[in-house]
């Protein structure tokens, strides 16, 4: 099968970012679609896009608002399709090109992970050999949020599936309501289930 492409999601607080880095540290190779949107907001293509849809309202200087364009596009259903239309086939196509050069190193990877927070909502599970999906109880969840804005927060978590459902359409499920040290086993486990 050569080197497993795994998709990674999990609901808001879960700990999909830690869960990946714990991967990283088991010996994947890791990218974060948050990242790859991050530079993709970087180029002229994608700027010149978005500033000719909702104008300077959602830029700070040359660069993109994040926050000010997600209040935009979660407020507006239409606005957030447009949005996903724009982003959603680029970074695809870098996360493709991740794998790729991810694969072809010498050792190669025990696995290439995406961390893709709609991975299901986006209709992208399929590009994947196998998805794990992140999960946590409510009330821890509510705690490793509790810095973040509510009302952005509660937007966010509307266009997302209940938890439950990302866990029931996973390949594996693993629980992040332990220590660190009971994450990585989890991880562990699965990596060697995926690599079999």
């Amino acid at each position: 099968m050569g080197v497993p492409f795994v998709g990674l999601t999990g609901g808001i607080g879960a700990g999909k970012s830690l869960a990946l880095e714990t991967l990283a540290g088991l010996g994947a190779a890791v990218i974060d679609a948050d990242v790859i949107v991050h530079r993709l907001y970087a180029t002229e293509e994608v700027r010149g896009a978005v500033r000719a849809r909702f104008g300077e309202e959602v830029f700070a200087g040359e660069d993109v608002d994040r926050t000010a364009l997600a209040r935009r596009v979660f407020a507006d259903e239409i606005d957030r399709a447009w949005l996903e239309a724009l982003l959603w086939p680029r970074v695809a196509e870098r996360a493709e090109a991740f794998r790729v050069e991810a694969s072809s190193r010498e050792p190669p990877p025990v696995a290439v992970i995406v961390e893709v927070p709609l991975l299901f909502e986006a209709g992208v599970a399929s590009r994947y050999d196998a998805t794990i999906a992140v999960v946590a109880d409510d009330e821890r969840r509510a705690e490793r949020v509790a810095y973040r804005d509510m009302a952005e927060l509660g937007r966010r978590e509307a266009r997302q599936l209940p938890q439950a459902e990302k866990a029931r359409r996973a390949s594996f499920v693993v629980a992040n309501d332990g220590t660190v040290d009971e994450l990585r086993e989890r991880l562990r486990g699965v990596l060697a289930e995926i690599a079999s």
